[in-house]
């Protein structure tokens, strides 16, 4: 990142007068005579106006005023000849020291502060800071030292407090607050940690009591402020606003009791973003008043988008290598640079094979960690070079859910140990931005947001998103979810956000099927960039709508989403430059998406027909003859696929295994020098030749029978047949040989045992989802868990369950004895809480305490003589059925 700065720093400096003239001055300063200084603020009556130089009558200006009786100050904002937040208290206690109250004036100075830096992610990547900034300097009782910094762009306001001093400081609480109209509208969200509530719309005094998140937007008039904070980091702790219903007081309240550093300290800015919707949405104030790069080189940081898998299978999906390795080969067909592997794939051993994999495809592999495995700075070294060793390209850190400042002192930490290590960072569970990404321009997104993942987000609270939680950084919402089957917008719609809500890392949430249903939207996302150099808000309203043109070299790409009835969108083009254009929009139609085409002028409107809340995605580029469209050739390998049969199967020792596998080509081929082959266990034997073919093209396949024979003398247990397709693409000859494989796994059973998984069920209940067999508890579908864990362990046969469930067999007197190894599987990390019990025609014969995800697993045996109905029953142990994942590995009957 690149930044030259002609600013000061924050941190005060020693005076250079005398003592008595330093009096002199705070005097005359007490009764209304500026101070001595190269800028000074405007006198405004019984206060002191702070704006930019030369600016406009309607422009933005920050009016400070202090009671001569009391000695409080307060702080005001106008834009024009309105008032947009009335004069509210601000100032600072700390264990030394009240300075809300009794302050004397000391001096008062203003300067210029210009700035040009360049982001790595944003609305905007290159970035002209201008504002003024007043340092009003004031001592309290005792003779305590507050300087209130005040800085005014044309987009805002933002004030911090300074104390000087060299020692440890202790921060009880500040006085600061926003004071709105009573009569101004408000869209606020309830405050939490992770800031993952919905916006309502509201009055400003009208809103209930409680706590409310940033940002909050307001409006007063025809203008609007949108109240946030920016540059907070461990010297600190982040806030929040606090209401009482019946005025447009919003207290300024922090996370922490109170919050300790060494001076001197510099409190996170109090920031108001002012103007119109445009200046709102279009405003890179947070980003402007935080602290510059502090990363050198940023060569290394590339954002992009990413194919992420758990709206399309949650964990069980993460545990799988033959879905990951579908998700890169779909990333690698179109275009996109990364995948994501959520949470589940740390109970796997496969990932650097995948990375592997992923990275000779050209796509870059995120991995998703919890905080609480990188808390700890031995933690970190151990984690952070192993995977970027394996070849990583980033990490998605979930669950920090706290603002306090020693989770921030946290976050300073693994933003410096991530950066060295030159990995990307998404913040899941996580604190809202406030300027982290420009001093940490490898932090690619934050959530902080009700996002896609709840499936519900209603229209109204998607439509007010752009206008406030997405205005001050990267929102990662994960869009494109088609196959959750919750959505509130349309297809078109949710195509729209992809340009609508920016951020740097755009994880699209939906599974391939659901993107090889829709063309035009594929077409559309292979073409659109996740950083923007320029953005403008085209027309919209908090919770009705919102339609943005954001340029990315000399395309422009259109997005409108809006909630209400089914009518047509009209979308001024006068952002664009003179002479003709082509405009390329995707709407709904009767059948589908559809793409339209026209060529235009500035001077133009586009009508877009768009359905009940609904949208539009579109692209402009230049008119040039022979161009029809605005779309761009994409790096793209052949989407291929590999299947085998059967995926996993039972065999006696001396049998054999019929296997058949399947490459084809999807879309994008052809691929060139196709070879199958099997790999069998030593000592195994198999009979079938290995197809090969010259060229694949779109649409054919290549198929493989093999018979497997397996010794007598086989081990019990299981073993891997692999089945490998090997292929080149020739439009891109540069990836080599390209080698994807796929497993069937051989259960070898030993003699006179019988499974209870291979077994018909007389009865079954579940918690959630049906009982699997050989798999862990899915909670959804039939076969849609993953493999038996038990701390560590993995087992080839048993039955996951969820409590509360049963399972009920019909022994008829025929087995002598059961056995099991039961425990709460390794899917849920250590969490739930289960009881086991065996019943022996209704009498309770076995029953465990309660086994919890972090114990051992127990071994369980009875005598079954003359049984006839056998009952495996998981009950929650009296705690709740959260995370209840149970497993009876290896369970069996012996004759």
């Amino acid at each position: 990142m690149l930044s030259s700065s002609r600013t000061s720093p924050d941190t005060p400096r020693q005076s250079l007068l005398p003592a008595c003239l330093t009096l002199l001055l705070g005097a005359l300063l007490a009764l209304g005579t500026p101070a001595v200084a190269a800028h000074t603020a405007a006198r405004d009556g019984d206060g002191w106006t702070v704006r930019q130089p030369g600016g406009r009558h309607d422009g933005v200006a920050a009016v400070v005023r202090l009671d001569a009786a009391d000695g409080t100050v307060t702080l005001a904002a106008r834009r024009g000849g309105t008032t947009v937040l009335e004069a509210a208290p601000v100032g600072i206690v700390t264990d030394d020291a009240d300075l809300t109250s009794g302050l004397r004036p000391v001096s008062r100075t203003t300067r210029q502060v210009a700035e040009r830096y360049t982001m790595t992610t944003g609305k905007q990547l290159h970035r002209t800071v201008r504002m003024t900034e007043t340092r009003f300097s004031f001592t309290g009782r005792g003779g305590a030292r507050l300087d209130l910094l005040v800085r005014v762009s044309d987009d805002g306001i933002a004030y911090r407090y300074v104390l000087p001093g060299s020692g440890d400081v202790t921060v009880e609480r500040e006085a600061s607050a926003f004071r709105l109209p009573d009569s101004a509208r408000a869209w606020l969200a309830p405050y939490t940690p992770n800031y993952e509530r919905v916006y309502e719309p509201s009055g400003a005094a009208d809103a209930a009591d409680g706590s409310y998140a940033y940002p909050a937007l307001f409006q007063v008039g025809g203008t609007y402020a949108l109240l946030t904070e920016s540059d907070v980091d461990g010297r600190y702790a982040a806030s929040r606003l606090v209401h009482e219903k019946g005025s447009g007081h919003y207290a300024v309240r922090l996370a922490d009791p109170a919050v300790t550093s060494t001076g001197p300290l510099a409190t996170p800015w109090r920031t108001a973003v002012i103007g119109d919707l445009a200046t709102v949405t279009e405003s890179t104030l947070v980003d402007d008043l935080a602290p510059a790069s502090r990363i050198a080189d940023t060569s290394w940081i590339r954002p992009g988008k990413v194919a992420w898998s758990w709206l399309d299978g949650f964990a069980n999906a993460q545990r799988s290598l033959a879905v990951q390795q579908r998700f890169v080969d779909y990333a690698a067909a179109h275009g996109w640079p990364y995948a994501l592997v959520d949470d589940g794939w740390k109970t796997t051993d496969w990932m650097p094979r995948l990375i592997e994999y992923a990275r000779e495809r050209g796509v870059g592999v995120l991995l998703w960690v919890h905080y609480t495995d990188l808390d700890t700075a031995a933690e970190r070294a151990e984690f952070l070079p192993r995977v970027k060793k394996w070849g990583a390209a980033g990490l998605k850190i979930d669950f920090m859910d706290s603002d306090s400042q020693e989770r921030f002192r946290w976050y300073d930490e693994i933003l410096r140990d991530t950066a060295r290590e030159k990995l990307l960072v998404n913040f899941h569970g996580a604190t809202l931005p406030k300027g982290i990404q420009r001093t940490w321009p490898h932090v690619m997104t934050l959530e902080a947001v009700y996002g896609a993942e709840y499936g519900n987000v209603p229209a109204t609270g998607l439509t007010t998103l752009p206008y406030t939680r997405n205005v001050v950084g990267s929102m990662d919402y994960t869009p494109m979810a088609f196959q959750f089957g919750t959505r509130t917008v349309s297809d078109a719609a949710e195509l729209a956000l992809s340009v609508v809500y920016e951020s740097g890392f755009q994880n699209f949430a939906g599974s391939i099927r659901a993107y090889r249903d829709r063309p035009e939207l594929e077409r559309f996302l292979e073409q659109v960039p996740t950083v923007w150099d320029e953005s403008r808000l085209l027309s919209g309203r908090p919770g009705e709508g919102a339609a943005f043109a954001r340029r990315h070299g000399e395309r422009w790409f259109l997005g409108g989403v809006r909630s209400g009835p089914a009518g047509t969108q009209e979308v001024p083009l006068d952002f664009l430059g003179g002479g003709r254009w082509l405009a390329e929009t995707v709407r709904d139609g009767d059948d589908g998406l559809v793409r339209d085409r026209r060529v235009v002028t500035r001077h133009d409107t586009l009508s877009v027909p768009v359905a009940a809340h609904g949208g539009f995605a579109g692209l402009v580029c230049r008119a040039v003859p022979g161009r029809d469209t605005c779309d761009r050739p994409v790096a793209r390998l052949p989407l291929t696929e590999l299947t085998v049969r059967p995926a996993r199967t039972e065999v006696d020792a001396g049998a054999s295994v019929d296997v058949t596998g399947r490459f084809g080509v999807e879309e994008f081929g052809p691929a060139a020098d196709v070879a199958l082959s099997v790999r069998a266990p030593e000592g195994w034997t198999v009979q079938g030749g290995d197809p090969r073919a010259e060229e694949l093209p779109t649409g054919h396949d290549l198929t493989g029978d093999w018979a497997v024979s397996v010794p007598r003398d086989a081990e019990h247990g299981n073993h891997d047949l692999v089945v490998t397709a090997e292929y080149r693409s020739p439009d891109r000859p540069g990836t080599g040989v390209l080698r994807v494989e796929r497993t069937v796994r051989v259960f070898v059973s030993p003699p006179g045992v019988d499974y209870v998984s291979n077994l018909p069920f007389a009865a079954e209940s579940n918690g959630w989802g049906p009982v699997e067999r050989d798999l862990s508890n899915g909670e959804r579908d039939a076969a849609d868990g993953g493999p038996l864990s038990i701390r560590g362990t993995e087992y080839a046969k048993g039955l996951g369950m969820h409590a509360v469930g049963e399972v009920v067999v019909e022994l008829d007197g025929t087995h002598r004895r059961f056995a099991a190894t039961v425990g709460v599987d390794d899917e849920v990390g250590g969490r739930g809480g289960v009881v086991f019990e065996v019943l022996a025609d209704g009498a309770a014969v076995a029953t465990t305490e309660v086994l919890r995800g972090t114990d051992a697993a127990r071994h369980l045996e009875v005598d079954v003589t003359g049984v006839r109905r056998l009952t495996l029953r998981v009950t929650d142990g009296g705690d709740g059925v959260d995370f209840d994942h149970a497993d009876w590995a290896d369970a069996r009957l012996l004759t």
